[in-house]
């Protein structure tokens, strides 16, 4: 490992493309009650299970449009599904149509516009707003940032993200001459627990730019240019002289917008927020202190091994990379004992 060294980010793309909705909000090209069908018909006329376990067509109508509200807080209806895998019609769908990757799975093999129609040949799982669903929406914010903005996703975040902060490593590949940077990928066997690699720098996932530049989870950067990020919201919207989002803008991101209600998936929330509490706009946001963290820090983990969050009260920021996927308890365990480590050095 160097200071330069690239790493596969993994959800913790999520708070960036929040941060980029953000801008349009701001600039009124966006507004968060809006509905998106204005921009993604594709997600119009909206059917919904009768239950998550129905046949396709066993659906009632949507009682109102998907909003871009819903998406920044993951509730529009649709997400990953917390059972194994094909025990419900809906998820063999998923599966057949490639709509959906989990971080640690391959993106869409199709580009935004054919990836929105097959999103939305399906029935949404629940009604928009009615409860927190992991990953997909952030994959639908991308898809909304190019067609608002009337560029690719990943150009408008270089140009009003990446390049104002000085993140000149960050983006969804990794060029040739910077391949040498990027390590191996690391994921777990299922059947044995042994490791294994799951992605070679060169002629890997990240070599090319990709089809489909994925809001979720697609983002390469580096431990500095990922810390300019965080510096940018903890500093509520600017960094380095450049301020890239209002006030206003970072303090509505990193507050719990979720209702107990919204938070009924029991088995994925209370495993993705038993530290946290609530999430924001694209990240977790801590509503209760249950180890050494402030109540209001605010970050996320990604799923191939990353997490970074920042605390306002300590003024704190904290990130660690690695490329060991978080599918034993290894990783998971390892972030703790960082957070532990990070804050157990505090001192009034």
């Amino acid at each position: 490992m160097r200071r330069d060294t690239l790493f596969r980010m993994a959800s913790l793309t999520k708070p960036v493309t929040a941060a980029a909705v953000m801008i349009l909000v701001e600039e009124c090209r966006l507004r968060l009650d809006d509905p998106v069908e204005t921009w993604l018909p594709e997600l119009a006329n909206r059917r919904v299970l009768a239950r998550i376990d129905a046949p396709l067509d066993d659906t009632v109508p949507a009682r109102r449009s998907i909003t871009v509200r819903d998406l920044l807080t993951l509730t529009f209806g649709f997400g990953l599904v917390p059972a194994p895998p094909d025990t419900y019609p809906i998820q063999v769908a998923i599966r057949e149509r490639g709509v959906v990757g989990d971080g640690t799975a391959n993106w869409p093999t199709v580009g935004p516009d054919e990836w929105i129609k097959q999103l939305g040949a399906l029935p949404l799982m629940y009604q928009p707003g009615e409860r927190w669903q992991y990953h997909v929406g952030s994959d639908v914010l991308g898809v909304l940032v190019a067609r608002v903005a009337g560029r690719p996703f990943g150009e408008f975040l270089r140009e009003r993200l990446f390049e104002p902060l000085g993140m000149v490593d960050t983006g969804f590949h990794v060029p040739a001459d910077r391949m040498h940077r990027l390590p191996t990928s690391y994921a777990h066997d299922p059947e044995t627990g042994e490791l294994r690699t799951w992605d070679e720098a060169v002629g890997g996932k990240y070599s090319r730019p990709p089809v489909f530049e994925a809001g979720g989870d697609g983002l390469v950067s580096t431990v500095d240019d990922y810390h300019a990020f965080h510096r940018m919201l903890l500093n509520k919207g600017s960094h380095g002289g450049e301020r890239v989002l209002s006030r206003a803008s970072v303090e509505l991101m990193t507050t719990d917008h979720l209702t107990p209600e919204q938070k009924v998936e029991k088995d994925q929330f209370s495993d993705l927020f038993g530290r946290h509490g609530g999430y924001g706009f694209g990240m977790a946001v801590r509503t209760h202190r249950r180890d050494l963290a402030s109540v209001g820090q605010f970050g996320w983990d990604g799923g191939l091994g990353t997490t970074a969050y920042a605390d306002p009260a300590e003024r704190l920021i904290g990130i660690l990379l690695t490329q060991t996927a978080m599918d034993s308890a290894d990783t998971p365990r390892l972030h703790q004992d960082f957070w532990t480590t990070v804050y157990q050095t505090l001192d009034d």
